[in-house]
């Protein structure tokens, strides 16, 4: 009976580290596949006719989608979270938990004396954005409080009027938008 826990125990933990190295296997392959893409596509606007670049486009954005949804796969969507006992939804706890937090800390989402120097725009996850809508005064500093997913690497929390925008500040590139976040 011990060694039956014993390897039930071994195969999960070993789990997740085999599909963690096969995930990496294929970001890696696809990365490759991107790389290949790319220099034919060079070839071809270098030496191809119209159709051979066209094809040759064609053929770049489905590696880059590609990877997109096997990176997606991997961090995206699903997350291993060891303490919740198996895979969690990572969007869910963004999204699920600071709505119900919000309706009993009405106060802590008060709209407030908010001013920026420039109109409302509505955004959307993939937008270029300028400095401006990023800048240090916009940032929200404490991103738990309002139960908001963490923040990684060069990624914020920016406060948009009512909405909440993630924004990857070393491109300026908006990742996840959160509408009528506050009151």
């Amino acid at each position: 009976m011990r060694t039956l826990i014993t390897t039930a125990l071994l195969a999960a933990i070993a789990l997740p580290t085999a599909a963690s190295a096969q995930s990496r296997e294929e970001l890696r392959r696809d990365r490759q596949d991107i790389r290949q893409e790319q220099r034919d596509l060079n070839r071809a606007r270098r030496w191809g006719d119209r159709d051979d670049i066209r094809e040759q486009r064609g053929d770049l954005r489905e590696a880059r989608q590609e990877y997109r949804e096997d990176l997606r796969g991997r961090y995206g969507d699903r997350d291993w979270r060891g303490d919740r006992g198996g895979y969690a939804d990572r969007r869910d706890w963004g999204r699920g938990d600071w709505s119900s937090w919000r309706q009993q800390n009405r106060s802590l989402y008060a709209r407030g004396d908010w001013r920026a120097p420039f109109g409302y725009q509505s955004f959307r996850p993939g937008a270029r954005i300028g400095a401006g809508y990023y800048g240090s005064r916009y940032v929200i500093n404490d991103p738990w409080r309002y139960h908001l997913p963490p923040a990684r690497g060069y990624s914020r929390w920016v406060r948009h009027y009512n909405d909440v925008i993630l924004v990857d500040q070393r491109r300026g590139v908006v990742v996840d938008v959160i509408r009528n976040f506050y009151w």
